[in-house]
């Protein structure tokens, strides 16, 4: 039983020749020509596709590797867009959002994506803070087994609280005025965990990799042991032009 065409983004032409891909269930991944555009797809085996790590890493991985190949005019389409026809991706997407498309493209022409995750250990920077300012570690000292009002205790969580945000924006701001100048775009996400005080990924043009790498091992021996950071030197451009769009079929 057919279920359509799974897509997993749209390239400018002259299309990839030959791929030996495999997509989602193992499908091999294919190059269809729809005006003027080059859209990547497998036959879907699914109704639905459920978003689960290994079908979001499948979908993930045909994208890198043709940008890999050599492919650097690359637009993802957000993970688990089905459609039944060639015709529904013409008249639904690829005609009503041409020029979108084209400037799009244009934008990542020659450029990658590569983030960074920042990480402290939230215990070490309060200690480093109490020892950078004994008043407000003798404050702090004086709520153990003493009589304090509610409002004293307040007003000390609310300072070491305040000390601990000007901590993690003086990282921060240092991570930006080094990286945010190599980039031709940035944008910053919602750190995922408590623990994590910086997130964010850089368009930035492809030969600059090396250099941009090297800052952030610059930044890595700067902060010594005091913060773990994640780089990830290549991925789809999806934080800048990922195409949002649904067929209806």
């Amino acid at each position: 039983m057919s279920y359509g065409f799974y897509i997993y983004g749209i390239l400018t032409l002259p299309a990839p020749q030959n791929l030996n891909l495999e997509g989602l269930d193992r499908q091999p991944v294919q190059i269809k020509i729809l005006d003027d555009f080059a859209v990547i797809y497998s036959e879907a085996q699914q109704e639905r596709y459920l978003a689960s790590r290994r079908n979001l890493l499948s979908h993930e991985k045909v994208l890198e590797e043709i940008m890999q190949g050599g492919d650097r005019y690359l637009l993802p389409v957000q993970f688990g867009l089905l459609v039944s026809s060639w015709e529904t991706v013409s008249q639904q997407l690829i005609r009503p959002h041409q020029e979108e498309l084209t400037q799009l493209l244009a934008k990542l022409s020659g450029c990658r994506e590569v983030s960074v995750k920042v990480f402290w250990d939230i215990e070490a920077e309060i200690q480093g803070l109490l020892a950078e300012h004994p008043n407000l570690k003798t404050e702090r000292d004086k709520l153990v087994g003493q009589p304090l009002s509610m409002e004293r205790v307040i007003q000390i969580g609310q300072t070491i609280e305040q000390g601990m945000n000007d901590r993690k924006q003086g990282i921060i701001d240092v991570f930006k005025g080094i990286l945010n100048s190599i980039a031709i775009e940035v944008v910053e996400n919602t750190p995922q965990m408590d623990t994590m005080i910086y997130n964010s990924a850089y368009l930035i043009p492809w030969e600059a990799e090396s250099q941009f790498s090297e800052h952030v091992e610059a930044l890595d021996r700067q902060f010594e042991n005091r913060l773990r950071i994640r780089y990830n030197n290549f991925t789809a451009p999806y934080n800048f032009a990922r195409l949002r769009l649904t067929t209806s079929n």
